[in-house]
């Protein structure tokens, strides 16, 4: 006589699939991961005396990191970050995907921080995706419940987090000198967007994905604004502004001949590039850019480039902004509102009075070389 065959199992896309009604549970949809019936049979009775056991004495089911992964990907999926989590949580499958919820601490998620930081990943990206385990375990254990009414998981662990200060690099706010070497070594269409941002504060997509739709004319200062929607998208269409408030760009006199040199390229975009808005600043052109800097830096001052030079991101365009409205004395207000940093007094409706201030404090780092600020100069550090 053969053996019994189990039921509930289907063989889809090379793997065998439970899809079975369980009396008092529910239905049970879900791969068993495996291509091989017995094995598949093995899984099935071990999911099914589970359920016996937390149905019959109360015990809780035993789930797996992944379920926990993707459940939080599929409830989340609006989320605008989701698509970097659903990264996140892929490179963390292959260390602990097959982990019960129960047994993840510090020491099961060890060789997942040292592969991370072995690639060269700074301590900050792989707290990122700690603090993402963290959330989902949170989730499990005071959120989620089964059809019982019970918690994935009975308690969260607490997990360490690396220390960020270890590899953190301060911002490298830049001198009017090496602002000058920087555009001039850089293809034209980053050295006008950098020069914008320089002169703007505004983040890498926000000059990126500028687009013409949210220029404002201003009749009475006799210029434009631009004001960017929160949800204007940025490298997804899910991103948008950092601290979703709408954005106020006040344009300086140097960002305004940018703008005003850019029309008549593009009918959507400000900073088009081949047709198209460019994905990110921080690309090959970029980081060819910054190394050609660096050595006329060296080449012009017979001495090596700041490692902070060498190394220039494209944020730290934004905190030099920030650095030199700050030197020139403008006001802290002021500050939040041109750096687009969120306040309980940053508002959207503003007089033609109050734009023509803010033009004129933006105006004061809208300068050269002519008139570097000598604060700047005297704070930064000579390595770097």
């Amino acid at each position: 006589m053969g053996r019994k065959t189990i039921t509930g199992l289907q063989f889809r896309y090379g793997l065998w699939y439970i899809d079975k009604q369980v009396k008092g549970h529910g239905r049970i949809c879900e791969s068993t991961g495996t291509s091989d019936r017995e094995e598949a049979e093995r899984y099935l009775i071990h999911r099914l005396e589970k359920i016996r056991l937390a149905t019959v004495y109360g015990q809780r089911i035993q789930r797996l990191w992944r379920e926990a992964a993707t459940k939080y990907l599929l409830d989340n999926s609006n989320m605008p970050s989701i698509d970097q989590t659903a990264l996140h949580f892929r490179q963390l499958d292959e260390f602990i995907g097959d982990v019960p919820l129960d047994k993840l601490h510090d020491e099961t998620l060890q060789p997942f921080i040292s592969s991370r930081l072995a690639e060269g990943v700074s301590n900050r990206t792989v707290n990122i995706a700690l603090e993402r385990v963290r959330r989902v375990l949170r989730l499990a254990a005071l959120k989620w419940r089964d059809e019982l009414g019970m918690t994935w998981l009975e308690t969260p662990p607490l997990l360490t987090m690396l220390d960020e200060k270890v590899d953190q690099r301060p911002p490298y706010p830049l001198s009017w000198v090496e602002q000058r070497i920087l555009i001039d070594t850089l293809p034209d269409h980053l050295a006008r967007m950098a020069l914008y941002k320089l002169n703007t504060g505004c983040r890498e997509q926000e000059v990126c994905k500028l687009r013409w739709d949210w220029e404002i004319p201003v009749p009475e200062v006799g210029r434009s604004v631009f004001l960017i929607p929160w949800n204007f998208g940025g490298r997804t269409k899910k991103n948008g502004v950092k601290n979703k408030d709408d954005r106020l760009v006040v344009l300086n006199d140097v960002a305004w001949s940018i703008v005003q040199g850019q029309r008549g390229k593009d009918e959507e975009w400000v900073f088009p590039y081949e047709g198209r808005a460019l994905h990110r600043m921080n690309d090959t052109a970029w980081k060819k850019g910054r190394k050609r800097a660096a050595r006329k830096f060296e080449e012009e001052f017979h001495t090596a480039a700041p490692a902070g030079y060498a190394c220039l991101r494209i944020h730290d365009l934004k905190h030099t902004f920030g650095r030199r409205l700050r030197a020139a004395g403008v006001s802290f207000e002021d500050r939040q509102v041109l750096l687009g940093h969120r306040s309980d007094s940053v508002t959207t409706h503003y007089s033609a009075a109050e734009l023509d201030d803010l033009i004129e404090a933006a105006n004061k780092v809208a300068s050269t070389e002519s008139r570097k600020s000598p604060t700047l100069t005297l704070l930064k550090r000579k390595n770097g």
